[in-house]
């Protein structure tokens, strides 16, 4: 079976991969996982080959571009895919939310396998709603769970897993427990903070600050957090602007899809200008931390007040 699942929200895409692979009952030596970078061969090969372990397996590809034309071994691929071996899974994933339907291969797909797309935006609330369906639960309350988690779904049900613990057979959950329990994540609110920063929302960016101090995050930590942030709007928005895809940007810069296409949607609100003059005194405010030019606890609080 063949399966191409792409789209750009990843949760749900490693929620169907993970449907699959406990529906097929593979044991976990015998699923493969690749990074698609020219080696199609041996992808195939693999995907052709009898496995050793058991009657059958799982290859997932991530980031698989094959409908990139400068890739290698297109049409070994494409052959395999009008002929694929039954006794292997082949699982094809990709970040994009578009695909190009008019080439031969994905036409191989899906006459012989499934194509599944996944653009469908994450409800956070409905999600959280769903999943405390069973307890007792105020609408505050779960909006209050998203403020402090986010609505990056991973975390989000890793910290509702750590909540349900907590409460063991008490059905009931209150701010309290939200409050106790789950994990006040920088990187979600990260962006807002940003927002605030740029749009001199000084109130607003000091209440988020003093939340950071209070889980004693390390004001310079929280300064280097900043600029890596605004880097990477600078550079993804630019790497847009000159025709590169969300895709791309991914490899080049390292970084995952969620924080790219963060980074994309609000850089995009800002001209160039604006970003480099906050990255420049993101690093001179670093520098004036390390060399104790100024207090650390209140050197990002002074910056945000003089914005």
């Amino acid at each position: 079976m063949v399966y191409l699942l792409y789209g750009l929200e990843e949760y749900q895409i490693n929620k169907r991969i993970d449907e699959i692979v406990k529906k097929s009952n593979v044991s976990d030596i015998n699923i493969i996982k690749y990074q698609l970078d020219n080696n199609i061969r041996e992808i195939v090969d693999d995907a052709a080959t009898i496995s050793l372990f058991d009657n059958k397996k799982i290859i997932i590809i991530d980031e698989a571009n094959i409908f990139d034309s400068k890739l290698d071994d297109l049409d070994y691929l494409e052959s395999y895919l009008n002929n694929p071996n039954p006794d292997t899974i082949l699982i094809f994933k990709l970040s994009s939310d578009k695909i190009d339907t008019r080439r031969k291969i994905y036409k191989a797909i899906l006459n012989n396998g499934k194509v599944e797309a996944f653009n469908n935006k994450f409800n956070a609330y409905k999600y959280v709603s769903d999943t405390l369906k069973d307890y007792k639960v105020t609408r505050p309350t779960i909006q209050l769970l998203i403020k402090r988690v986010g609505n990056n779904p991973e975390i989000l049900a890793s910290e509702i897993d750590k909540l349900l613990i907590y409460k063991g057979e008490d059905k009931l959950i209150t701010d309290n427990d939200v409050l106790n329990v789950c994990s006040h994540y920088i990187d979600t609110n990260i962006f807002n903070f940003m927002d605030n920063i740029i749009n001199k929302n000084k109130k607003e960016a000091l209440i988020t600050y003093h939340e950071l101090l209070k889980i004693n995050e390390e004001p310079i930590k929280i300064v280097i957090m900043l600029a890596n942030n605004f880097r990477l709007m600078y550079q993804a928005c630019n790497l847009i602007r000159s025709g590169h895809t969300e895709n791309d940007i991914v490899k080049i810069t390292g970084k995952s899809a969620y924080p790219v296409k963060l980074a994309i949607q609000k850089g995009s609100k800002y001209d160039n200008e604006t970003l480099i003059n906050i990255i420049d005194e993101l690093a001179n405010l670093d520098y004036q931390i390390k060399t104790s030019e100024v207090n650390k606890s209140l050197a990002l609080e002074l910056f945000i007040l003089n914005l």
